[in-house]
């Protein structure tokens, strides 16, 4: 790596850090002085949301990469799988709110500015990137499988706990407005989006890596 393309490396992170925290602090304070509900009923909603947890999985990303920035050794946090996991999950954040979501309200000031961060800027900042900068060796079609399994354990947790408190996140979940047969029907649909986009990530990750191959000979 030269030290042009590391330094624009390390400019990604930094910028990935300080938007990142700071859309998901801002967030968790507008939850809670924006809602007529206790601090805790606020926090677990704000845990339940897809894309706060998937933005916390895209800044601790982001943050440790920077840290150990010149450290030759794989960490969970640096592993081919998992970055492109990331990539993926982030992903879909985005497609799912820019396509379905962002037209069922309309916020304004800073939750205006915190909403775009965590829906489309972030999204896009770590899929450029994944794409530019993250390593993509030894990426497999199977891999695309183990990535179902936190959108699968998400959808359980949701299930679960919108049959006890009544509260589902977002509006395709709704049990209570669409019944548990159309709510598994929108899940199918949605995990049937993660595993296509898996198996797209997963092919421009090989596509890369063997065009890069090439350039060295």
């Amino acid at each position: 790596m030269n030290q042009k393309h590391e330094r624009a490396n390390k400019l990604l992170l930094m910028t990935g850090i300080f938007t990142g925290w700071f859309a998901l602090i801002t967030q968790l304070y507008l939850i809670i002085v924006n809602n007529q509900i206790t601090i805790i009923e606020a926090v677990t909603r704000y845990f339940s949301y897809f894309t706060i947890l998937t933005n916390i999985m895209v800044a601790l990303c982001f943050t440790l990469l920077w840290l150990n920035f010149d450290k030759k050794e794989q960490r969970f946090y640096s592993n081919p799988k998992n970055l492109a996991a990331v990539a993926l999950y982030i992903s879909v954040v985005g497609i799912i709110y820019n396509l379905i979501l962002r037209f069922t309200w309309q916020p304004k000031g800073i939750q205006l500015l915190v909403d775009e961060l965590l829906h489309a800027f972030l999204p896009a900042l770590f899929l450029i990137y994944w794409l530019i900068f993250a390593p993509k060796s030894n990426l497999k079609s199977k891999n695309a499988l183990e990535w179902l399994i936190y959108p699968f354990a998400y959808l359980v947790f949701i299930l679960a706990r919108g049959a006890i408190s009544g509260f589902y996140p977002y509006p395709f979940m709704d049990v209570n407005t669409f019944g548990y047969d159309k709510v598994l029907l929108n899940s199918f649909y949605l995990l049937m989006v993660f595993l296509v986009l898996s198996l797209l990530l997963i092919w421009v990750g090989k596509l890369i890596t063997n065009r890069h191959k090439k350039t060295r000979f």
